[in-house]
């Protein structure tokens, strides 16, 4: 096995743009000319804003959303951000209430960098030179647990650690409809993208009673990994770069891979099409999708970069160390791949009443 050591040096080598560009002189602060960009926690870090600092000298306003239900509410209630990161389930929804612009590719140095299959990826192009939604990365969503507080877990992994009534008051999730009820169907058997009406009603009680076995529902992934690292919850229902976290701060924990499988996932770039300076909008969509965006998401956050020259910078034995393949689409075909759900908004009306009390 790769060391934590060697992997390490790898990692700073490949980022090596990065470190550069964060000991450059600091850009101008955001002012009201400046762009709005509208994305999950860590996503508009340094490293995804390098290329367009180098170009602009400033850096855009960085509005967090904790998901993507409520950065629709938002937009739709009149916010007006230029470019925000959804992921592929839900960019469609956007589109049809009329908030995304065409992005041109031509004008993306990075897009010919994005592997092939996510460029083609259904509903991505418009025509063949404009794009609904750039691919920025790929990752998992399953449950991170503590293997040394929930041994027998290790021994055979299994969703069932939500409901386990051994640690009542030490579980919790994300609370996006998207991941925490998506997998809590799978948990149970359910498909949740053709679930039948009988099947929504029994899906509705596996989460209230998941709700009555949980610490907390979060809107950020750093609750989750605080209250893991201390040992406050044993188990969460995470992205994988959580689980990388914690593995490198040398938490014993492992993300979950049971029978019922994991999800994937695509996650990427949007452009408003109320933007207020278009050019502006898609240098930081380019930038987003630079080398040095894709060393840091690989690096530092453990996902897998839609631009994947980097990758190449990497032997198989470190990727694995990192518990990313280097084959995209073999990836996407490992676990039940997250699409849009039907009669999302009903679904998300009913997951905020229970997780507001009204169980």
């Amino acid at each position: 096995m790769v060391s934590m050591k060697t992997l390490a040096v790898t990692l700073a080598a490949a980022a090596t743009a990065v470190l550069t560009v964060l000991a450059a002189p600091a850009a101008k602060a955001a002012n009201a000319k400046d762009l709005t960009l509208f994305t999950f926690e860590d996503w508009g870090n340094p490293p995804f804003l390098a290329e367009y600092k180098k170009k602009y000298n400033a850096v855009p306003k960085y509005v967090i959303f904790a998901d993507e239900d409520e950065a629709f509410t938002k937009m739709r209630g009149g916010f007006k951000p230029d470019v925000m990161g959804p992921c592929s389930y839900e960019y469609g929804r956007w589109q049809e209430a009329g908030f995304l612009r065409p992005i041109d590719v031509t004008k993306l140095s990075n897009w010919n960098k994005i592997a092939p299959s996510l460029r083609n990826f259904p509903g991505v192009m418009k025509s063949p030179t404009e794009a609904w939604f750039v691919p920025q990365y790929w990752a998992n969503t399953s449950v991170t647990y503590r293997t040394d507080l929930a041994p027998e877990y290790a021994q055979k992994e299994s969703y069932n650690i939500l409901f386990d009534p051994k640690y009542k008051g030490k579980v919790a999730a994300l609370d996006g409809v998207d991941d925490t009820v998506s997998l809590i169907a799978k948990a149970k058997g359910i498909d949740v993208y053709n679930m039948t009406p009988e099947q929504w009603g029994k899906l509705q009680g596996y989460l209230r009673e998941f709700v009555k076995n949980a610490r907390f529902i979060s809107s950020d992934e750093t609750s989750l990994s605080q209250a893991l690292a201390s040992g406050e919850i044993v188990a969460a229902i995470t992205w994988n770069q959580t689980w990388r976290s914690l593995k490198k701060d040398g938490i014993k924990v492992n993300f979950m891979s049971p029978p019922e499988g994991r999800f994937t996932y695509v996650c990427g770039l949007t452009i408003h099409k109320d933007t207020i300076d278009a050019e502006k909008a898609h240098a930081l969509v380019d930038s987003g999708i630079g080398d040095e965006a894709a060393a840091y998401m690989l690096g530092e956050l453990g996902n897998g970069p839609a631009n994947t020259s980097i990758l190449s910078k990497f032997t198989d034995a470190q990727l694995t160390e990192l518990g990313l393949p280097r084959d995209v689409d073999n990836f996407m075909k490992s676990g039940t791949f997250q699409v849009r759900l039907k009669n999302k908004e009903a679904i998300v009306k009913v997951w905020s009443e229970m997780r507001a009390g009204g169980r």
